[in-house]
């Protein structure tokens, strides 16, 4: 009788199946599993957002998660998002406002925008802060990760920029 949980789901567009322990962390799965380690762990305790993947859709701390909860379910990590030759628009604002430094916290920022950007109007700053509020960035004081966003915003709405 094994310990392991078959679990089946689709990563970054791809199917992929797995037998997990059941108390293994969806973090530790992506990571040391699949090789996904654009998925950052930090506080472990689901208040830093570095984990931050989707699960179906939907923006998901995967440190608080168990790999078995990703079954039937699909995830998109950061590695899904772009690469370095052709990066999402979401990672392209991101470098043209300069709203990145040491990189730790870039990740759940970018899984975080995606989809903010596809569920909330954003009408200004201060709606773009509270909705990006449970990320936490230790190098950018957020002025850039905002003007980021706000970009993206602009863009998604159709306006120009001031």
């Amino acid at each position: 009788m094994s310990d392991r949980t078959h679990i089946t789901l689709t990563v970054n567009g791809e199917p992929f199946e797995a037998y997990v322990e059941p108390r293994l962390l969806a973090a530790d799965f992506l990571r040391d599993e699949m090789g996904l380690t654009g998925t950052h762990v930090g506080c472990e305790h689901g208040v830093c957002g570095a984990c931050t993947i989707t699960l179906d859709g939907v923006s998901a701390r995967s440190c608080l998660m168990l790999a078995v909860q990703l079954d039937g379910g699909d995830v998109r990590t950061v590695e899904g998002l772009g690469t370095t030759r052709e990066m999402h628009r979401i990672q392209q604002a991101f470098r043209e406002h300069h709203a990145l430094q040491c990189g730790f916290c870039t990740p759940g920022f970018l899984m975080t925008v995606g989809e903010i950007l596809d569920t909330l109007p954003l009408r200004d700053d201060g709606e773009i802060r509270d909705a990006l509020s449970g990320n936490i960035c230790r190098c950018t004081g957020y002025d850039h990760i905002v003007k980021a966003v706000r970009a993206l915003v602009n863009e998604r709405d159709g306006v120009s920029d001031p």
